[in-house]
């Protein structure tokens, strides 16, 4: 745990598409939260098309009104400073698609994931970090599909590193792989 305070924490999950791993997230949050914080959901989807905005509006209705929506397509750093408090639980939804603007935007990868790693080492707030495994099917067959599996590798090794404690979700049922 942070040795910055006792009670707040980083937490990790991982799953594949549909596994139940935001729901566990979710869980998780609403665990750790006390009256005197903000349950905050950030957000890093963007909305292109009918079928994502279905995805975001059943999230929505599933967590109901007592959570703090912020959204952070690519400013995720900035973002969670702007939500720190000692009392508040800020979950992120999620890595990999924060990933995927980074890539598809252009921006400087390792710049934005050092800032993330290095914000969860002063973080005052509980953090809950979702992300979607990514290295456990085939080899993909073109260069950005590669770079998205591995920059996600690396950056989903990193916050495992630096959580108090991971989940790998499957079917619904979630597995604490660390401690």
């Amino acid at each position: 745990m942070n040795s910055n305070q006792n009670s707040r924490k980083t937490s990790f999950v991982l799953g594949g598409a549909r596994s139940g791993k935001s729901l566990h997230a979710e869980t998780l949050a609403k665990t750790q939260h006390t009256a005197s914080g903000q349950l905050v959901y950030l957000a890093t989807a963007q909305i292109f098309d009918e079928e994502m905005q279905a995805r975001i509006d059943l999230h929505k209705q599933r967590r109901g009104p007592e959570w703090v929506l912020a959204e952070a397509p690519v400013d995720l750093v900035d973002t969670l400073r702007r939500f720190e408090h000692p009392d508040n639980v800020i979950l992120i939804d999620c890595l990999s698609v924060w990933m995927t603007n980074l890539i598809i935007g252009e921006h400087d990868i390792a710049a934005h994931r050092d800032s993330l790693i290095a914000h969860l080492a002063i973080s005052i707030s509980s953090l809950i970090f979702v992300a979607s495994e990514t290295g456990l099917g085939i080899v993909p067959d073109n260069a950005l599909s590669r770079q998205f599996r591995d920059e996600s590798g690396r950056l989903n090794q990193m916050v495992a590193k630096a959580s108090d404690d991971v989940f790998f979700v499957t079917a619904g049922i979630a597995q604490k792989i660390k401690p």
